[in-house]
């Protein structure tokens, strides 16, 4: 059994997944307030993408470096309530709303229309003791802005975050999940 949240009253809906296929889209109604919506079934049509484009290519030495863990974040969106784990790569990754042809490196799956395509930068690098740092910076067109807390990132503003942090962008959240240093 499987639950889904209505987005507007917040009301738990339970279902029975298994009587359904990956893929496919339901609609719900809830039963408090009779809001409709609609959730998509199974694994997301962008990250086994992702999986597929790994698979066809040999590996180079950046994707050698790809697969070393620099950190990655969990995707909460607030409004719609789907959930993703994206892995961060060292150097910029260019967090925004996934559509073909997108130039954002570490693209959101999401139905949020206040995401923009290229919405926020999270820069991974090592300092001199050769340890992670995580600079993050706006890069939103759309004037929605960038958040860390209550702060407000602006255009040129660069904030240094850590493991644990919380930053939001339109109605969705993103959670920065640190590697683990060894």
């Amino acid at each position: 059994m499987k639950r889904v949240r209505c987005p507007k009253c917040n009301k738990h809906i339970t279902f029975d997944e298994t009587r359904y296929t990956d893929g496919q889209t339901l609609v719900f109604e809830c039963p408090d307030c009779h809001r409709q919506f609609g959730i998509r079934i199974g694994v997301s049509k962008l990250m086994s993408t992702r999986k597929e484009e790994k698979r066809l290519g040999t590996p180079t030495p950046e994707e050698t470096e790809e697969e070393q863990d620099f950190g990655r974040i969990l995707v909460v969106e607030n409004v719609f309530h789907y959930r993703q784990e994206l892995p961060l790569q060292m150097g910029d990754n260019v967090i925004g709303r996934y559509v073909h042809g997108t130039h954002a490196n570490t693209a959101i799956e999401t139905r949020d229309p206040s995401v923009d395509t290229t919405h926020c930068v999270i820069n991974v690098s090592r300092n001199r003791q050769g340890e992670l740092v995580y600079t993050l910076r706006d890069a939103s067109t759309d004037g929605t802005g960038t958040f860390v807390g209550t702060t407000f990132l602006g255009v040129k503003d660069r904030l240094r975050i850590e493991d644990g942090t919380v930053i939001t962008i339109g109605a969705t959240s993103i959670i920065l999940q640190a590697a683990a240093e060894k």
